[in-house]
């Protein structure tokens, strides 16, 4: 199994911090010169699983391009992204499995994913995010997060299709999906804070390559979209279904441990309570 890094949140926004257009000005409000700009300051790759890294980045630049030209703003884009995002969870949870909803449903998540890369994307086009907008971008996908699994749950219960005691994996892998989604952001936040301790201007990761986002794939948010396209064949989605429930519940059981021993090592601040002088009485 390869290094468990703390991949970059998948879900998250693309670019919070302040990251301006090259030349430090924001580009023109053309789609190439936006694409230009985003090309020259991309956020690192590593620790990304291949779809995120190498497809949905890619769809986000296009789409934050677009926005640009449209004078969309970033929390404009979270909004149909969240939009996109729980109508297709709405589809898989009130609608029959069949081949309207295996292209409806990947294709509203698929987008929905893509304009969450954008958000971040277009923030960085001018200049840098907000609080408020990490804010936002964070709680929709928590609640996606959330919500998608039990969409599934909802569906098999509905139709049970012979899976019998398997209607409980969709409440299972919630579980794994949430734990895993605040573990993920919290170390990413605690490593920030070190890095910060430390006067570092920003956290470096390890290189991660190829091989990596490959072996790590089945933790990716986009391939659960894509498996949503097995949804007119019940058989073949229940077994990727399942097997990307394991697979996830694997690795965040590798993980956490790593984790912990990594923030356990890092240095703390100060002296112990017991250690310090007492304060003079008042």
């Amino acid at each position: 199994m390869p290094e468990l890094l703390t991949p970059t949140p998948t879900t998250a926004s693309e670019g919070v911090g302040s990251v301006r257009a090259p030349h430090g000005a924001p580009p023109e409000r053309t789609v190439r010169a936006a694409l230009a700009a985003l090309a020259a300051a991309q956020k690192t790759s590593s620790g990304a699983p291949a779809y995120s890294r190498f497809v949905n980045r890619r769809l986000g630049r296009w789409l934050a391009a677009v926005a640009w030209v449209l004078r969309a703003t970033p929390n404009q884009v979270t909004a149909v992204s969240a939009l996109c995002t729980f109508a297709g969870i709405a589809l898989l949870a009130l609608l029959p499995a069949g081949p309207t909803v295996a292209v409806l449903v990947p294709l509203l998540l698929v987008v929905g994913y893509a304009l969450d890369s954008a958000d971040g994307q277009l923030a960085r086009l001018g200049g840098g995010g907000s609080p408020a907008g990490e804010w936002l971008d964070h709680v929709v996908d928590a609640t996606k997060i959330a919500v998608l699994h039990l969409a599934v749950g909802v569906a098999w219960i509905r139709s049970p299709e012979d899976r019998g005691g398997l209607v409980a994996v969709p409440f299972a892998y919630q579980v794994v999906a949430t734990v895993a989604f605040f573990a993920i952001v919290l170390t990413e936040q605690l490593r920030r804070a070190e890095a910060a301790r430390r006067g570092e201007a920003k956290l470096t990761r390890p290189r991660t390559g190829v091989l990596y986002s490959l072996a790590v794939v089945p933790t990716d948010y986009g391939l659960l979209c894509l498996a949503f396209a097995l949804l007119a064949w019940p058989l073949g989605f229940t077994v990727v279904y399942l097997a990307l429930a394991a697979a996830n519940t694997l690795y965040l059981a590798a993980a956490l441990p790593k984790w912990w021993r990594e923030l356990s090592a890092a240095p703390r601040d100060g002296a112990p309570v017991a250690a310090r002088p007492a304060e003079p009485a008042s």
